[in-house]
């Protein structure tokens, strides 16, 4: 199997025994993403908004690695430290993925590592070939995608 590690390059080595995220051809699965400044070390914000843009950019990094952005994840699973921040982060999570959103699964937790309020891992797909090649195909007639 020709799995791709893909790394945050200012992360020396990732705090357990896991890839940031692994490419397997078209699949992109991103291990659970804290709110770190990866070049500090240090949780990015203090408020459920500022941590959810956090692990949001950190999600779009590696699937920038991937040469993908948001547009592709299509299930992300949220872990939210305090289930009362649910509307706090539900309007960041609306701002900076589209329509139609990912498929979700919000879980709370009683705590997580570095103190941090939530914490998001992701599945994308890379869907860019299919989509060339059915825009060769349809040549602007109604292909339904």
């Amino acid at each position: 199997m020709m799995q791709e590690p893909l790394f945050f390059r200012s992360m020396s080595k990732s705090a357990g025994c896991f890839s940031p995220a692994v490419r397997l051809g078209d699949y992109v699965y991103i291990s659970g993403q804290l709110p770190l400044d990866h070049k500090r070390g240090v949780l990015a914000g203090e408020t459920i908004e500022e941590q959810t843009r956090a692990v949001i950019h950190n999600i779009g990094f590696l699937l920038k690695e991937a040469g993908l952005d948001l547009r592709y994840v299509l299930k992300t699973t949220v872990y939210l430290q305090d289930v009362d921040d649910f509307q706090a982060f539900n309007k960041v999570y609306m701002e900076l993925f589209q329509s139609p959103y990912p498929a979700a699964s919000v879980i709370g937790v009683s705590s997580l590592p570095y103190g941090a309020k939530i914490e998001i891992d992701a599945f994308a797909i890379d869907t860019r070939a299919l989509e060339v090649m059915c825009a060769g195909e349809c040549k602007g007639n109604a292909c339904g995608i």
